[in-house]
């Protein structure tokens, strides 16, 4: 079963430009991870940073913009099927990060579990569009070919985790679940959920997903996942309201990461360690109070950062400083509050 009692860990979307300051920084938290840098680069950008070799894909530097040609795809597609197979066609280069082999060459073998991240299917078909500014998700052939894909991404990056971890995960970053089980997306609900389910069960190690937004909420909890990472500072107060489903998931020995201490810098400055205790408690009593016993509840959390922030004018210094603020909740909820 994965530990919890309010272990830290973060989104990898740093704002950092030196990939040692920002794998630093990853390495103070209980549950490191390799950071993403996309103001070193664009290819660090979460959705570029996977796309090499897919075909049909532009990666315009430029103007940091990826698209999808049909014509190119179907040129590249045979080429692709041919050398997919090959065990590291797949691969996370040194060009789509700076700090991924960095990262396993530091010395991890102190902490409990490490961490990698893909941008999901949902949210990488949805982005990128082709021609006619149509999502590729919505094309039957690319997106079958597209969860194939980052399955294949995701265990080459587990398996290299694990060369350096006897306990890593790779978690989905899935903003994009946000929005296609909505009225407003020409991907129906139920083949969306019926293929998501399937991908899912491909994947290796313990599955998670990350997102700041407000999904269907019903839908993740019975997925078949083993870690939620939300919002909580934004959106806790909607989250608790699905308390049938949080129970079972915790019961089934899940986790919740909930993404507590702001990174803005005009919320994070309105708040304390206080005040964020309080939030989070909040959030927690209202469970306890329909059913959901404290220690259950306790046992099954992980605390991290609200959201990844790229925006703040100080650069760095808030999104640091939400961490440093991240590590002393953890530490005054393992206290109880003392």
């Amino acid at each position: 079963m994965l530990p919890g009692k309010a272990l830290t860990t973060a989104m990898a979307i740093l704002p950092h430009r030196d990939q040692q300051q920002a794998i630093d920084l990853a390495l103070t938290l209980d549950i490191p991870f390799w950071p993403q840098l996309p103001k070193w680069s664009y290819k660090e950008d979460m959705y570029a940073q996977f796309a090499e070799h897919f075909p049909g894909l532009i990666i315009d530097e430029e103007n940091q913009v990826l698209r999808f040609s049909n014509t190119l795809f179907a040129e590249e597609l045979d080429s692709y099927l041919e050398h997919s197979f090959e065990p590291d066609y797949l691969a996370l280069t040194d060009e789509f990060s700076s700090t991924f082999r960095e990262f396993l060459k530091r010395d991890l073998t102190n902490y409990p579990l490490i961490r990698g991240q893909v941008v999901g299917p949902i949210s990488f078909g949805l982005k990128i569009c082709d021609e006619e500014l149509k999502p590729m998700i919505y094309n039957d052939m690319v997106r079958e070919l597209l969860y194939d894909f980052l399955q294949k991404k995701i265990t080459w990056q587990y398996q290299r985790l694990a060369d350096v971890h006897p306990q890593p995960f790779v978690w989905l970053d899935e903003p994009g679940l946000e929005f296609i089980f909505n009225s407003f997306s020409a991907y129906t609900s139920e083949l969306a959920q019926q293929e998501f389910y399937q991908f899912l069960k491909g994947l290796p190690g313990p599955k998670g997903i990350h997102l700041c937004g407000n999904p269907d909420w019903s839908f993740l909890l019975k997925s078949g996942i083993n870690i939620l990472s939300l919002d909580s500072y934004s959106w806790g107060h909607i989250f608790t309201r699905y308390v049938d489903e949080v129970h079972e998931f915790l019961k089934q020995g899940n986790i919740i990461a909930y993404g507590i201490t702001p990174t803005l810098t005009g919320e994070l400055n309105a708040e304390n360690i206080d005040s964020l205790y309080r939030r989070l408690l909040e959030s927690w009593e209202y469970l306890g109070r329909h059913g959901i016993s404290e220690e259950l509840i306790y046992d099954r959390a992980w605390l991290a950062p609200s959201r990844c922030c790229l925006i703040n004018a100080d650069g760095v210094e808030s999104v640091e400083r939400s961490f440093q603020v991240l590590r002393e909740l953890s530490l005054k909820v393992r206290q109880g509050g003392n």
